[in-house]
């Protein structure tokens, strides 16, 4: 029993794990880089990126690969431009085929036994023919200058039949353009110097450029290293004006302490002092109440002494003092009566010849009045001839005061040098004459009055009886 249970067990095992087996060889997996195309009593079908039950005998299955195709698109031929210019191009393309079923199974039916050399033989036939036919529109500058334009037009060309054999351009690159006439190297000449001419005038403005940054950066320089100088001496000037600020706060501080030194030394100085005089006062004081106390013993002695002395004086010399005041007393009295009495008689003496001496005044005075008055009674009667007379008779003393000068001349020396009647001593005595011709003008000029009026008025005279001659009227 238990070995039959044992075979059949393990007949089981067999059985399973040549099922198993058989089941794994009939499962076929496609990864995401291949298709798998299964045909059979089902049909066609496409599997991408699992597996599938492939049924033997019935069924059947091949790969078809999903990969990226790159190869060159470069025809043998020359391919003619739109100038006619003949140039080679060679070029990069990169072809798939679609991802879709539709197309997995259309590329399947034109690739799907070829190998990859026959595949990329077919695509690459198509490609230059249409490479072909897009360079023949197109100039040569066009093919060199803008590649990407006709990578653009080659894909969008070719998509149609690429697209019917089940595949798609993903890039077209041109990878070289060349010809044999040199008309590229040529084209590219105007180009090359333009481009040195840019690249000349870029390295001079570069250079330019250059020298403005460097001459900028010397100047930035500059300016910093005289900032950071100016700084640098600002700091300096900074620090020395702390430290000279520190050492006025330190010479304060030393003059303020030694102030406070002094003060208190000053201070001590002083309290001793003041303690010192204090101390001499009191020894003063007591010296002064000690003095006060004997001067106070001495006066009271000098008080006795003298109230002593003036009892003895009292005693002694007062009775004969007050007896000779007294005495003296009367005799003053005495001689204040003499003295009065001889004053009253000069008194009455001086008033008495005082009266009759200012009666003489008074009787002269009065008799000089009335001289004067009969005077200018007289005045009153006097008439022009009196006048006449009265200058007359002083015209003399006038010409001899006018004279008196003269009179003082010691010596008088005369030099004539002609004969007239006014030359040599006639001279003196004419000028004389003229001087005393001048005191008619001046009486005139005095008195106010004309002398030849004067004497027109005195009466003629004539002759008395008696032979006398006399005034008219009279």
């Amino acid at each position: 029993m238990t070995n039959t249970v044992i075979i059949i067990v393990g007949l089981s095992l067999l059985a399973i794990i040549v099922l198993t087996g058989l089941l794994a060889k009939m499962f076929r997996k496609a990864g995401p880089n291949e298709a798998l195309i299964v045909y059979g009593f089902r049909g066609p079908r496409v599997i991408k990126g699992h597996g599938t039950v492939i049924f033997p005998m019935v069924e059947n299955c091949r790969e078809l690969s999903l990969e990226l195709m790159s190869f060159d698109v470069a025809p043998q031929q020359d391919l003619y431009t739109k100038q006619g210019v003949a140039v080679t191009v060679e070029a990069v393309a990169q072809i798939k085929v679609r991802s879709d079923q539709e197309s997995i199974l259309t590329a399947a039916e034109q690739f799907l036994t070829k190998t990859p050399p026959q595949r990329e033989g077919l695509i690459r036939l198509v490609m230059e023919g249409h490479l072909r036919g897009i360079i023949g529109q197109l100039t040569v500058e066009q093919i060199v200058k803008e590649p990407e334009m006709v990578g653009d037009r080659m894909r969008s060309t070719c998509a149609d039949d690429i697209s019917k054999m089940g595949l798609e351009v993903v890039s077209f690159t041109i990878k070289e353009v060349r010809d044999k006439n040199e008309y590229i190297t040529n084209m590219g000449r105007p180009d090359i110097v333009r481009i040195r001419r840019d690249a000349d005038v870029a390295a001079a403005e570069a250079e330019r450029d250059t020298a403005i940054r460097r001459a900028n950066a010397l100047r930035e320089a500059a300016i910093a290293k005289a900032a950071a100088d100016q700084e640098r001496v600002i700091a300096e000037t900074a620090s020395l004006a702390k430290q000279a600020e520190a050492q006025r706060n330190l010479d304060i501080q030393k003059a303020q302490f030694s102030e406070q030194s002094r003060k208190q030394q000053a201070q001590a100085d002083k309290a001793y002092e003041l303690q010192t005089n204090v101390m001499q006062q009191q020894v003063i004081a007591e010296q002064v109440k000690v003095e006060q106390v004997e001067k106070e013993q001495q006066i009271k002695v000098q008080e006795a002494e003298i109230l002593r002395h003036e009892k003895e004086l009292i005693a002694t010399v007062l009775k004969q003092a007050e007896i000779e005041r007294q005495r003296v007393e009367n005799l003053a009295s005495a001689e204040k009566s003499r003295l009065t009495i001889e004053a009253e008689g000069r008194a009455s003496a001086i008033r008495a010849q005082g009266e009759a001496e200012a009666a003489v005044i008074f009787q002269k005075g009065e008799a000089e009045a009335k001289a004067m008055n009969v005077k200018a009674e007289a005045y009153q009667d006097w008439n022009q001839a009196a006048v006449v007379d009265r200058l007359i008779s002083n015209m003399a003393d006038v010409v001899r005061a006018m004279s008196e000068p003269l009179a003082k001349v010691d010596k008088i020396t005369i030099v004539s040098t002609g004969n007239e009647p006014a030359a040599g001593v006639n001279k003196l005595t004419g000028d004389i004459t003229k001087i005393a011709a001048q005191v008619p003008a001046l009486f005139e000029a005095l008195s106010g009055m004309d002398m030849h009026e004067l004497m027109s008025n005195v009466k003629s005279m004539r002759t008395r009886p008696n032979g006398s001659a006399t005034v008219d009227g009279k």
